[in-house]
């Protein structure tokens, strides 16, 4: 039988908080277990990257689907750019923030004591598994329901800050701008299974270290890294 810690909110509690529609307990609460916690916690059988795994398909489907019906002027490229920034690590990390997810992941202490509970790749991954765990319970249009506050408000934010468009693009036109030349990214770590890598990389601007992003992807990482350099860089 699995104990929780003291302060770590139940399965349960976040499924009734979320009113999700997730009658088995073990379903969610798989969702919620990071591979960390399983070498610490042998009792617990499995982590959640095959939902992971799962929720990530799911997004792509009913994020695509969802800006086809809510948006029928829109062209293709178009939402292909929003359909990627909706879907971005960063901000998916970020649903899982608004929702609270990080007070009910389960990890190891290493994880926990690296700040992994606030971490946006961390915080990304268990909103997959989440939204994995809801298709797997109540089928795409629970979690069209589940989805669309979180849309709707995303949505909003990145057509008036233009967040759909490239950040790696935008930092190569503002840097060139100041004729310092085209950034550079390097790999500084590669971890994690086939099946999910994971990424850190760095972006040097004029020869120096600017800032650093994770993701899923290389190319996730990279966008991550220079979203963080223009913040680093403008402000």
């Amino acid at each position: 039988m699995i104990h929780d810690s003291p302060g770590l909110e139940p399965p349960q509690s976040l499924a009734k908080r979320l009113s999700l529609p997730i009658r088995d307990v073990r379903l969610i609460g798989r969702a919620l277990t990071h591979r960390s916690y399983i070498n610490e916690h042998p009792e617990a059988l499995e982590d959640n990257e095959r939902l992971e795994f799962l929720g990530d398909a799911v997004l792509d489907f009913v994020v695509g689907a969802w800006l086809y019906n809510h948006f029928p002027e829109m062209t293709e490229g178009e939402m292909t750019r929003l359909r990627a920034a909706l879907v971005s690590t960063d901000r998916l990390g970020e649903f899982g923030a608004q929702i609270r997810i990080g007070q009910a992941l389960r990890m190891g202490n290493g994880e926990e004591e690296s700040g992994g509970r606030r971490r946006l790749a961390m915080l990304c991954n268990a909103f997959e598994a989440l939204v994995g765990a809801i298709y797997l319970e109540a089928g795409v249009p629970a979690v069209e329901a589940f989805l669309d506050p979180l849309l709707t408000k995303a949505v909003s934010q990145i057509r008036v800050g233009r967040g759909d468009r490239d950040p790696k693009s935008m930092l190569q036109e503002w840097v060139q701008a100041r004729g310092l030349g085209a950034p550079t990214y390097r790999i500084l770590s590669e971890s994690g299974p086939d099946h999910s890598k994971y990424f850190q990389v760095e972006v040097v601007v004029g020869g120096k270290p600017v800032a650093r992003g994770e993701g899923r992807s290389k190319q996730a990482a990279s966008k991550a890294a220079a979203t963080a350099a223009m913040k680093e860089l403008e402000g």
